[in-house]
């Protein structure tokens, strides 16, 4: 053995009580000195001299030895010194060099221990210390300057730099410890540190400075974690409210934040949102996250203990988010206590990791990117895991909307050819869509001369525009690209995406033209092999109706399509749909069969048969759409009206916090009926 450190870590503190426990960063300051330690490369061993079973206990498990530390050596007036010799003596071999390192600096890099090492060991000096280069100015208390002239004032660029001991280490040369007693002998030499390096933790000020400063300066190491948890006040927003004359309350949210959030759902991260309040802010942004929310609650750290038995997860690897002094409970229960940078001084201390930024200004967003970090997106896996993680049902991203179990139910307003061949009828439609609520609108893309059926192509149909053949109403109802190009900047401008189910290959590189974020397949097109493969050849997300089907042939039809980006929708193809065809237990059977986010498409009358395929699972649910189901079509009678399409998303928001999470806890309005009617025997 050549080099060993001793870290002297005695129980007892005069400033900071039990200071070398005192997390930093969420880590103890004994834990941050071994650390430093054992990543040092020229360090044989590390060990650390304590008289508290806490600091020993910490000092294993962060990869030290430990030397119980006599009584004598405890006392405050013990120097450091007698330390590392007791050490020494205790050691199975004599070192060449010998480092003192204090807990008392929070922040020590392992390149500067390695350097200060090589000085000693390559014979440029017997002992080394850090020290930080300033051109400050000293002066005694008679005004007299210690290291300048004060009637010659030199710019501070023409002075030479001092150097100013941190505290933090010190190598010495191991048998000239033992011969002088003391650190500093023979030739000694400065080994630069960084001036935000420097601060020695003394008292309780300069451990609120340290933890203050930890975000910036410790390099931010990954959090493998397998759920996050947030608080909503101070961590999605700045903590702030503002007010209009009718009481309605809004925050400050960071955009930035839904990204991170999507990609930990890519990523197959659990998240939840946990608040103290009850406040339809708090709802109305986590549905925008697509995360689940617990809102109304007086004591998170029970109902999390509950989800996370409910959930599965190891305590251990979930991080919770917070910034007051009601998230310390929860903190406490998991792996990963996170605290954002202007939290209360109690959370800042008890976190883990404190983040850099301010909640409403990317906290959320920085969280997600230090957990994504943790978790690299697979290369080349082995089939076993592909198949591991479709059983998971991972949701689908369209766009910037994730579908799939545990997100808003992603609801599509099926305009199809209810347009009639008429923009203006296409663009009312897409405002009915919008104002309800839908996510989406779906249209119907043909090439007539491919998908007519030849002999149909001259039958003569009877239509608003007068007598012609069926092809000639076919082309005459057909969108083209002038049409759907002011389709989509339509669609922008109220918010809502747009998209279409291709009927033939040409369809497919039209709807490719137009950039739609997903492409539909219809339940006529399960079977047509030509059509799947060019849309599985686009590598966009697909949604696969499977109306009219039976089993092996969706089973065909999804060997080519690929289960990755795929969504299934159970539907019957009866116009309307009777309840007794609706069959909608079929969506738990497709869940377990294929591993991929299922919906409804429905043909009903009505909306009872709509909802209750909500509350069996069906993660989007499409309806066709009208202005009135009289009007000239074929659709148009099995299509809901404005007011049922309303009346349709308003019922499905509702399920939607109805079904809630299954943690069974008392809610705020069952608190005074139970105080008041709660009977209680022994």
């Amino acid at each position: 053995m050549r080099v060993l450190a001793v870290i002297p870590a005695r129980g007892g503190s005069v400033g900071v009580p039990l200071k070398n426990l005192a997390p930093v960063g969420g880590i103890p300051l004994v834990t941050r000195a071994v650390r430093a330690c054992v990543r040092a490369e020229l360090i044989d061993q590390v060990v650390v001299s304590t008289d508290h079973e806490g600091i020993a206990t910490a000092a294993r498990e962060a990869g030290a030895l430990v030397v119980d530390r006599p009584a004598e050596l405890s006392g405050p007036s013990a120097s450091s010194e007698s330390a590392v010799l007791h050490a020494l003596d205790n050691a199975q071999e004599e070192p060449e060099v010998v480092l003192l390192v204090q807990c008392t600096s929070a922040f020590i890099d392992p390149a500067d221990l390695d350097a200060a090492i090589s000085k000693v060991l390559d014979g440029g000096a017997d002992a080394v210390f850090s020290a930080t280069a300033t051109h400050e100015f000293l002066w005694n208390a008679a005004g007299v300057g210690i290291n300048h002239d004060r009637s010659v004032r030199l710019p501070r660029q023409q002075l030479d730099p001092q150097y100013r001991e941190t505290g933090a280490f010190y190598v010495m040369r191991a048998a000239g410890l033992r011969e002088h007693g003391h650190r500093f002998f023979g030739e000694v030499a400065v080994q630069p540190v960084s001036a935000s390096h420097s601060v020695e933790v003394d008292s309780a000020a300069d451990l609120e400075i340290v933890r203050a400063l930890a975000p910036f300066v410790d390099t931010p190491e990954p959090i493998d974690v397998d759920a996050v948890i947030t608080d909503f006040d101070g961590v999605h927003t700045d903590d702030r409210a503002y007010v209009d004359s009718d009481g309605r309350e809004m925050v400050l949210v960071n955009r930035s934040d839904g990204m991170g959030i999507a990609l930990l759902r890519r990523a197959g991260v659990k998240l939840l949102v946990m608040s103290t309040e009850h406040n339809p802010v708090v709802a109305a942004r986590a549905r925008k996250l697509g995360v689940p929310v617990l809102q109304g609650l007086a004591d998170k750290a029970t109902v999390l203990r509950d989800w996370l038995a409910i959930e599965g997860l190891d305590p251990a690897r979930v991080a919770y988010v917070g910034n007051d002094v009601n998230d310390l409970g929860p903190m406490g229960l998991v792996g990963w206590p996170v605290a954002v940078p202007d939290a209360h001084p109690r959370v800042r201390a008890a976190a883990r990791v404190v983040l850099t930024r301010a909640g409403g200004a990317g906290a959320v967003r920085e969280l997600c990117d230090r957990v994504t970090a943790a978790r690299p997106e697979p290369v080349g896996e082995p089939a076993q895991v592909r198949a591991a993680l479709r059983l998971k049902s991972a949701p689908v991203a369209v766009g910037d909307i994730l579908v799939g179990d545990d997100q808003p139910v992603y609801v599509i307003g099926e305009i199809g050819i209810n347009h009639n061949g008429d923009l203006d009828l296409a663009r009312k439609l897409i405002d009915v869509a919008a104002d309800a609520g839908c996510q989406a609108v779906k249209f119907q893309k043909r090439t007539p001369s491919i998908c007519v059926p030849v002999e149909q192509r001259a039958q003569i149909r009877q239509t608003p525009w007068g007598e012609m053949t069926y092809l000639e109403y076919k082309e005459r109802t057909e969108f083209g690209s002038d049409e759907y190009t002011q389709i989509s900047k339509y669609c922008d401008e109220r918010g809502i995406q747009w998209f279409a189910s291709p009927w033939d290959v040409p369809s497919v590189e039209f709807l490719e033209e137009m950039d739609v974020p997903v492409h539909k397949i219809a339940s006529a097109s399960v079977a047509d092999r030509e059509l799947l493969r060019a849309l599985a050849a686009t590598g966009k997300p697909l949604i696969l109706s499977t109306g009219m089907s039976t089993l092996p042939e969706i089973d065909e039809a999804v060997e080519i399509l690929g289960t990755d980006k795929l969504i299934i929708m159970h539907a019957t193809s009866t116009y309307p749909l009777p309840p007794e065809e609706a069959n909608l237990r079929t969506i738990t059977t497709l869940k377990q069969r294929y591993g991929v986010p299922v919906g409804y498409s429905g043909h009903e009358r009505g909306l009872q048969i709509s909802l209750a395929a909500v509350t069996l699972g069906a993660v989007a649910v499409e309806r066709h759409i009208t202005l009135d189901r009289t009007m000239w079509g074929s659709d148009h009678a099995a299509s809901l009206e404005p007011s049922g399409l309303e009346h349709l998303v308003r019922d499905i928001r509702i399920i939607e916090q109805a079904l809630g999470d299954g943690v069974k806890r008392v809610f705020p309005g069952e608190e005074a009926p139970k105080a008041r009617l709660r009977r209680i025997t022994v």
